[in-house]
Order: C-alpha cells, then sequence, then structure tokens
C-alpha cells in the first residue's frame, strides 16, 4: 500500500465535513425526514438557556454535561451549524490523562477503554529505564521472525495468569494515568454540581447508568423496555442486559488489548451493537476509528468487503423500514420491528467476526520477555 498524504487527507476530510453540514441544512428545510439528529436541537435549546443566564437542565432531555452546552452557544447568537462545524473540527501520560478524563466527563461511554490504555503502560511494555518500547507500527509486510514474535506476544497477553496479570499493570504511569484522569474528572463534576446541583448529578451522569428508554432504537432490548416501563425493572433484570455487554468487552480486550486502536475499535462496535439503547448517531463512534484499521486488514473490498457492507446496511435499512411504518405512518409492528432489532444484532456480530478474522495483528508495543528487543525501539 502507498504512503498516505496527511495533509490532503485532512483537506479532503474537512471539505467532506463541510458538504455534510451543508447539505444536513438542505434536507432540513425540505425533506420530511431530518438529517439533525433531535440531539442536537436539545443541545442548541440548551446552550440558549445557558446564553440566557439560565440552567441547561431547564430543557428536558438535555442530559449531558453543562460544558457542551456552554461551547454551543455561538449556535443561538452566531448561526445555527455552529455546534457541527465544532464537532466536524473536533503523547505524554500526563497530557494523555488530562484528555481522556476531559472526555470521559463529556461522554460516560469512553470508560471501557481505560483498562486497555492502562495495559499498554503496563510493565509488560516498560524498560528498565522506565521507557515503553515502541514495535514499528507498520502495515507493510512483517518477516517471519516479526510474525513470530507478534504470535508470542499475542499468547503471554491472552494467556497469562490472574494474579501476573494484576502485578503486571500496577505501575507508577498506570497509577498517574489512574488518578489524573480521575482528578479532571471529579473536578469537572464538582463545578458543575456547584452550580446546577443535583440536577446536573442526576441529568448528566446518573441518569445514563440506569436509562430504560422506552422508545424504539436499534437495541434488541427495546421492546421488553417498552412493555414494562411502568412497572419498573428489578436488579436482576438489569444485571441480565448488562452481563453480555461486560463479558464481551472483558473478552476483546484479554485477546486484543496489545493492538490498542483495534481493541478500541472492536470495544466500541461490540458496546454499542450489545448496549440496553442504540440509535444511529452511535455508529459515528466506531466509524471514527475505522481508518486506523484498515490499512491492517487482509479483507478486500471484493467479495468479502462488500458482503460485509450488504449485511451490516441491508439489516439497518430493513430496521429502518419497519421504524418508519411505525413512527411515520403510525402502524402497529413493534414485532417485526424487535425481529428487526435482534437480525441487525446477527448482522453486527458477524461482521466483526470477519473483520477479526481478517486483521493482522499488530501490537504497538512488544513485550520485553517475548519479543527479545530485536525489533523495538525505544520510545523518545
Amino acid at each position: 500500500m502507498g504512503s498516505i498524504d496527511l495533509r490532503r487527507m485532512m483537506l479532503f476530510s474537512a471539505a467532506l465535513r463541510l458538504l455534510l453540514v451543508v447539505y444536513g441544512e438542505w434536507q432540513d428545510a425540505h425533506m420530511k425526514v431530518r438529517y439533525t439528529d433531535i440531539d442536537y436541537l436539545v443541545f442548541s435549546d440548551a446552550a440558549a438557556m445557558v446564553a440566557a443566564g439560565r440552567s441547561p437542565f431547564e430543557r428536558s432531555t438535555y442530559r449531558y454535561s453543562p460544558l457542551l452546552a456552554f461551547l454551543l452557544v455561538p449556535n443561538s447568537t452566531f448561526h445555527r451549524s455552529w455546534g457541527k462545524l465544532l464537532f466536524s473540527a473536533a503523547g505524554k501520560v500526563v497530557q494523555a490523562a488530562f484528555w481522556y478524563g476531559l472526555i470521559v466527563h463529556f461522554r460516560i461511554y469512553p470508560i471501557i477503554y481505560s483498562l486497555p490504555l492502562v495495559l499498554v503502560l503496563s510493565k509488560q511494555n516498560i524498560s528498565p529505564a522506565g521507557k515503553p518500547y515502541l514495535w514499528q507500527w507498520s502495515f507493510s509486510q512483517t518477516t517471519s521472525s516479526q510474525s513470530s514474535d507478534i504470535r508470542a506476544a499475542k499468547t503471554s497477553v491472552s494467556w497469562t495468569g490472574p494474579w501476573v496479570f494484576i502485578r503486571g499493570i500496577i505501575t507508577r504511569d498506570t497509577v498517574l494515568f489512574g488518578f489524573l484522569s480521575g482528578c479532571m474528572f471529579f473536578l469537572w463534576t464538582a463545578i458543575f454540581f456547584l452550580l446546577y446541583g443535583w440536577d446536573f448529578l442526576n441529568e448528566a451522569l446518573l441518569y445514563h447508568l440506569t436509562r430504560t428508554d422506552p422508545r424504539h432504537n436499534f437495541s434488541i432490548y427495546f421492546y421488553h423496555i417498552y412493555l414494562h416501563h411502568q412497572q419498573g425493572f428489578s436488579a436482576i433484570e438489569k444485571l441480565i442486559s448488562f452481563l453480555p455487554q461486560l463479558m464481551v468487552q472483558f473478552a476483546l480486550i484479554l485477546f486484543f488489548a496489545g493492538d490498542l486502536p483495534f481493541c478500541l475499535f472492536l470495544q466500541t462496535v461490540a458496546f454499542v451493537a450489545f448496549n440496553k439503547v442504540m440509535t444511529a448517531q452511535y455508529f459515528v463512534w466506531f466509524f471514527c476509528l475505522l481508518p486506523l484499521i484498515l490499512p491492517w486488514s487482509n479483507m478486500r473490498l471484493k467479495w468479502k468487503g462488500l458482503i460485509c457492507i450488504s449485511v451490516w446496511m441491508g439489516s439497518q435499512l430493513h430496521w429502518l423500514m419497519w421504524g418508519y411504518l411505525l413512527e411515520f405512518k403510525g402502524w402497529s409492528v413493534f414485532i417485526q420491528l424487535w425481529l428487526a432489532s435482534l437480525l441487525f444484532l446477527v448482522a453486527n456480530t458477524f461482521v466483526l467476526l470477519m473483520v477479526i478474522k481478517h486483521h493482522r495483528y499488530s501490537p504497538i508495543f512488544m513485550p520485553l520477555a517475548k519479543s527479545g528487543m530485536a525489533h523495538a525501539r525505544k520510545l523518545e
């Protein structure tokens, strides 16, 4: 594969995003089905309240950090697309911890990345001098000796005992990363709790831990939630819906943590597919990670790539057909929509397994005990 011109790629992506923003404005004004997600309107309303000196939580269904509303104040003073442009534009342990803590404050779900990030900073990858050894992370063809080291590294990560595993992840850097990112998260939480009290805590944080959305969505749980929403749910029911997601997350981390970008992609796809609530905006969470894994895939667009795309898009369009009939036509098609959700979960699982099968495992850091440091260099 040829080299990638980063500057040209960034310019192209910026132009494409700007074009989509302009098209979105046109579709919102001329078509019945809106391009802009309803959550963006909620953000904009909350930002307008902040601009007027009021609490963003006075806007019903606003369940995000107040910091988001502050950033979108120009939506009401400059242009309503300000936030879309902002979202489109959107090394060291201390810097990484700062940004990670801030991101988790914004959106709770990136907490799932904490364990693989800690594993990257673990003792397996740290030299006696305290420097991590960086593998020559490249999608070029590897030598037989490099492939042997990679297989050994993958095996060592996957099958180390629990006690060895726990001891290996406790280092100065992992403790520092956890402490600083936690401080950043709780700092912003404390600031906005002082400003908005329990409204902020309940709407922006606690709500997401106990969320049971009765409206139809891609999740396989939506129909059960719809039928029993008024009666509430027992602790056992909540645990049963959470366990599959938790088990899949741990399995992916256990086997793929060494190949960090690939692990984060798999985690995100699995988190979305098995979540209690899943809407189309969630797909963006893993789409943005695709460029980091595609160069390491052996899957060709013809035919397996086209099969994966067709299965995923076809099952989604099938669901959208029933969703349209329910939402816009008022047809009673809840059972058909739920069956479409089951089919969509099968499609997500199939595509995930195909991606795993055709991926070239490419760890960023090689464990010292297995690599012999023959093909690694210090990260300066």
